[in-house]
């Protein structure tokens, strides 16, 4: 097998990345592995394989020259690029910057939403636009926009109707 960068020496050095269903495989010689600082575990940088090369570099290690950290844990952004995961929860918040964009890349978004069922899902979906609009309903009913208002309870009677039906 050779190497995917130099195309000419045998890869000794294979790195897999797995991503929803697909794989990914990184076939390096020991040089060009070398180079990308994949053989030095001081200088290799995680997330620029897991995101491909040059990918951490959305993530800027400092704000006015000084170098932001984690405040619960610690954690600075060259720790990231280095393991490719973050210290604490926190740490999301503290680096969401520039994590958004690299976690875009690697999920189908940025918020976790986790498995359920989905009649569940439905369920909660709709709650959510229940209540939404009996939000709407009430401030419609407080400036006095009847007519809003009035197709606003008719949604709400129709959204109210399917959801008693789907249980």
């Amino acid at each position: 097998m050779q190497c995917c960068v130099c195309k000419e020496k045998p890869a000794t050095v294979h790195l897999t990345q797995i991503v929803g269903d697909k794989m990914q495989k990184l076939d390096l010689c020991e040089e060009c592995a070398k180079a990308k600082g994949v053989n030095d575990p001081t200088s290799f940088a995680m997330a620029d394989l897991m995101l491909g090369l040059g990918a951490s570099q959305e993530l800027d290690s400092t704000v006015a020259g000084v170098e932001v950290k984690c405040p619960r844990c610690g954690f600075s952004q060259a720790d990231f690029k280095k393991s490719g995961r973050l210290g604490c929860p926190d740490c999301y918040r503290t680096f969401s910057e520039g994590l958004a964009g690299l976690l875009k890349t690697m999920h189908k978004g940025t918020r976790h939403v986790g498995k359920a069922p989905e009649a569940l899902r439905q369920s909660r979906d709709n709650v959510d636009r229940l209540k939404a609009l009996q939000k709407k309903l009430a401030k419609a009913v407080e400036d006095e926009n009847y007519e809003s208002a009035a197709a606003l309870r008719d949604e709400i009677k129709l959204l109210g109707g399917a959801a008693a039906k789907s249980r």
